[in-house]
């Protein structure tokens, strides 16, 4: 009997959303970089992104989406949210928040729908990547699925 693929609460979303997307899997990823994930798995790295969580000077946490290999402007992205400031939460804090862990946090399907802004260079693309819930588990989506699913801001947030 065949194994039953495995989905996560991303893959699940997107398709109550009857939202197309493709499943990308790397095995042993955990010791990765993004860089080195989108490497082994043939992605451009301008075209894989990552997302991290911030908390403001309000206490409001937000999601901001940047290429693997570029770094989060903090004071671009507080600008771009409309806070003084903005710092990355603790490790620690990430997934009782989200519902991720650490290398496998997802825009998608976190425990509570927070404010979400993607890196503008995401728009010299049809499709992105990002991680589909788990550590070495991505998901390519057109752009404008991706809006259907989580409202986003598109602004300069990167260094």
């Amino acid at each position: 009997m065949a194994k039953k693929e495995d989905k996560t609460n991303v893959m699940r979303l997107l398709e109550q959303k009857k939202i197309s997307y493709q499943k990308f899997s790397l095995e042993g990823a955990e010791d990765l970089t993004g860089l080195e994930i989108a490497d082994r798995l043939g992605e451009n790295p301008a075209q894989a992104f990552k997302t991290l969580v911030t908390v403001g000077k309000s206490r409001d946490h937000y999601v901001f989406v940047i290429p693997v290999g570029e770094e989060l402007d903090l004071k671009k992205a507080a600008k771009a949210v409309g806070e003084k400031s903005i710092e990355m939460i603790k490790q620690k804090e990430l997934l009782p928040l989200t519902g991720y862990v650490h290398g496998g946090c997802s825009p998608i399907g976190m425990k509570k729908l927070f404010p979400t802004c993607i890196h503008e260079g995401a728009k010299d693309f049809e499709e992105i990547y990002f991680s589909a819930g788990k550590i070495g588990c991505q998901v390519k989506v057109a752009l404008e699925d991706l809006q259907k699913v989580i409202p986003v801001t598109y602004e300069e947030i990167c260094k």
